[in-house]
């Protein structure tokens, strides 16, 4: 890639990681990178949100629940 071409990807890329923290996505720097990438590929963004979706889904019911404190008698 020249350096003109490898400049304006990245340009893009922060331009994108920018609006993904306003929405408050959650979505880090590489993780959206590998999503464009995919996207660019030609694989459906929709199918790649809800991928993304599911994924997070079954994060959150498989960590550990957070223990309560016991009550002091």
């Amino acid at each position: 890639m020249d350096p003109e071409a490898a400049q304006t990807a990245r340009e893009s890329l922060e331009l994108a990681f920018h609006m993904s923290n306003i929405l408050d996505t959650g979505l880090d720097r590489r993780t959206l990178s590998v999503l464009i990438t995919l996207c660019d590929l030609g694989l459906n963004p929709e199918a790649l949100a809800a991928v993304v979706k599911e994924l997070r889904r079954e994060s959150c019911s498989s960590s550990p629940m957070p223990e309560t404190p016991s009550s002091v008698s």
